[in-house]
């Protein structure tokens, strides 16, 4: 059990008979009355998100939510297909289940699966990837002095801000938990 007055982020808890996850939370003393905890949660298994307060004596059930590593293989136009590495069992997800993750994710690569009760419900590509730059606009030459980007379009098709050296061919480093260019390798 936790209590609200105890919530982080990324904590998953039961409420209600559902599972949710804390993304953002602030605890407030207002100078009249009792204070509360205002959060920002979404539901683990629907990926709704909504704002509630909680009493900070409230208490909750930690949801247990296990992680797997798996390898991507492929995608057939409906469903994204990954592989366990221990069983070599694949398991077939939709797109809004892998939506945020899949654009820095390649064919071949691995990724942290969460379950909830044996249920997939969130892929996470690695904190960073390496990836070839497919199409960019050149730089002009001359203008690299005021710290100008431009956009470059990677090889599994997401478009990152790159500085204007950066030109087509390249692999660049990226960070997935905010879509930053970080270094060209």
């Amino acid at each position: 059990m936790i209590s609200a007055g105890d919530f982080r982020k990324g904590i998953t808890f039961e409420m209600d008979g559902e599972v949710y996850e804390i993304i953002d939370f602030q605890h407030v003393k207002p100078g009249k009355g009792a204070a509360f905890v205002r959060t920002k949660i979404r539901n683990v298994m629907t990926g709704v998100t909504k704002e509630t307060t909680f009493n900070p004596n409230d208490r909750y059930p930690l949801a247990r939510i296990e992680t797997k590593e798996m390898q991507y293989l492929y995608n057939d136009g409906l469903l994204y297909y990954f592989m366990d590495n221990e069983t070599y069992e694949q398991l077939p997800l939709e797109k809004d289940q892998v939506e945020e993750a899949i654009m820095y994710i390649k064919e071949n690569d691995n990724a942290i699966i969460s379950f909830y009760e044996g249920k997939p419900f969130k892929v996470e590509a690695p904190n960073f990837v390496e990836l070839e730059v497919t199409h960019t606009e050149p730089g002009v030459k001359g203008d690299t002095a005021t710290g100008a980007t431009k956009p470059a379009i990677v090889e599994t098709g997401a478009t990152v801000n790159v500085p204007l050296f950066v030109n087509i061919g390249d692999k660049i480093r990226i960070d997935t938990r905010t879509g930053e260019y970080l270094s060209r390798l």
